[in-house]
């Protein structure tokens, strides 16, 4: 059977990873507050391409047997969450309290050419905050805290949070003259995959800059500092605008308070541009050590129009991880959880008439929340325990009998140690409860 690409599918002990990894996300956009949120896998076609975006990405939904009056093909499936976090939020204003802070993960679908890092299908998990008319700009600092605080806690090779605002491109543009500065953005944008010397060539070609002016650009995308450095640099190069003022004040609000976590560099980075043009602000983009050819694993931004109904604007902040882009290619080199099923404890069975006595235990350890699952079959006990190593099930449970000596014990098959246990009291640690992410060799 030819395998689908572009649809990621993971064997057992990988999928743990991928779970490990939601829950740790969930946990930690959780203890700052932002609500769950779910919405629906279909839009009309005309709400997915309001902002311009290509309509080969988009995979429309059409019944087998509709018939051609149905037009059902005006339904796709989204290829981001933004766009329909977006309408949820003119859907439901009046029912929500703002400003609204929600964490969102979910499946989209894109349909582009598949490569390492890039899917048809794959997991995204987004924060946004949004307020209505006016959102402060405090926000911003807030949610690049909280993806920090949530990219630390991943089992990946070192990160670097990217930082920049717009406000400080568009006013350094204004202040060198340009008439047009959004023309410059997508341009400047492309460094990382175009060499300066033909960035300087387009600048002038399709910006109409001066070569005086494409030099100053090219300048200020050179720029990075891991602290408030960047602010006399581009102070250096000698152009004055008062929002470039206002973006460079902002850029070092967000750049400190995102600092600090482990496994995070924050860096101030003035050669992200983000190529949509709806950012308005602060901009993100995050790249993995050991894996830039992905690019961007986590991007985002502040964009002051998400959403209008004519008499009011929501504005907001968000920053969105890409799960699958960031966790199969390290999955595919060897990331994997210690164990394939969730079960801690395997019972072992001594003879099939034995078996309500191993389901005994087993009742007694779930109903103190440990996972556990009686052996298939009542071969002898060393091909249940290699039955255990194979899962990765970390203890194994003998049921009283004669060849226990009366007495329940249970084994860490790990280090072969066993002991007398009573189902009633023992628990294993709690790093047993659940499948853990191996140790990387490094």
């Amino acid at each position: 059977m030819t395998k689908l690409s572009g649809f990621p599918e993971f064997l057992p002990a990988e999928r743990n990873v991928e779970l490990i990894v939601l829950d740790h996300l969930r946990s930690v956009f959780e203890l700052h507050g932002f609500a769950s949120l779910e919405t629906r896998a279909v839009e009309t076609v005309d709400q997915l391409l309001r902002k311009g975006e290509i309509d080969k990405e988009v995979y429309t939904v059409r019944r087998l047997h509709a018939t051609e009056d149905q037009s059902s093909d005006v339904l796709a499936l989204h290829f981001d969450l933004t766009v329909p976090f977006a309408r949820y939020v003119l859907e439901n204003a009046g029912k929500l309290e703002f400003p609204f802070r929600r964490y969102q993960i979910q499946k989209v679908w894109r349909g582009e050419r598949p490569q390492q890092g890039r899917f048809r299908e794959f997991t995204q998990a987004d924060i946004d905050i949004v307020a209505k008319d006016e959102l402060a700009f405090h926000f911003d600092v807030e949610i690049a805290q909280v993806m920090a605080e949530a990219l630390s806690g991943l089992p990946v090779p070192q990160l670097t949070l990217q930082i920049s605002n717009r406000k400080i491109l568009e006013g350094f543009y204004r202040g060198l003259g340009i008439a047009e500065p959004t023309t410059v953005m997508p341009i400047v944008d492309k460094l990382d995959k175009v060499p300066a010397d033909k960035i300087a060539e387009l600048l002038q070609s399709d910006a109409g800059l001066t070569s005086e002016q494409a030099s100053h650009c090219l300048a200020l995308a050179e720029i990075r500092s891991n602290g408030e450095g960047f602010v006399a640099a581009v102070r250096a190069l000698g152009v004055e605008d008062p929002m470039l003022d206002e973006g460079l004040e902002e850029l070092r609000q967000v750049v400190i308070g995102a600092a600090g976590a482990d496994g995070v560099d924050v860096v101030a980075d003035l050669r992200i541009a983000r190529g949509l043009d709806y950012y308005t602000g602060t901009v993100f983009e995050t790249r993995m050590a050991g894996y830039e050819h992905l690019g961007s694993i986590c991007s985002g931004g502040r964009y002051d129009q998400l959403a209008s109904d004519g008499r009011s604007t929501y504005p907001g902040v968000g920053i969105s991880l890409g799960v699958s882009r960031l966790l199969v290619p390290l999955i595919a080199d060897g990331l994997i959880a210690d164990r394939s099923v969730p079960s801690s404890v395997l019972v072992a069975l001594v003879d099939e008439e034995s078996r309500s006595a191993s389901v005994e235990v087993a009742s007694a350890l779930r109903a103190r929340g440990i996972p556990t699952e009686v052996a298939a079959t009542a071969q002898k006990f060393g091909k249940q325990i290699r039955y255990a190593e194979r899962r990765g099930i970390p203890y194994v449970w003998f049921p009283a009998s004669p060849q226990t000596d009366g007495a329940h014990q249970v084994r860490d098959i790990r280090v072969g140690e066993q002991n007398d246990a009573d189902p009633n009291t023992w628990a294993p640690p709690a790093d047993d409860l659940k499948p853990r992410i191996k140790e990387q060799n490094t």
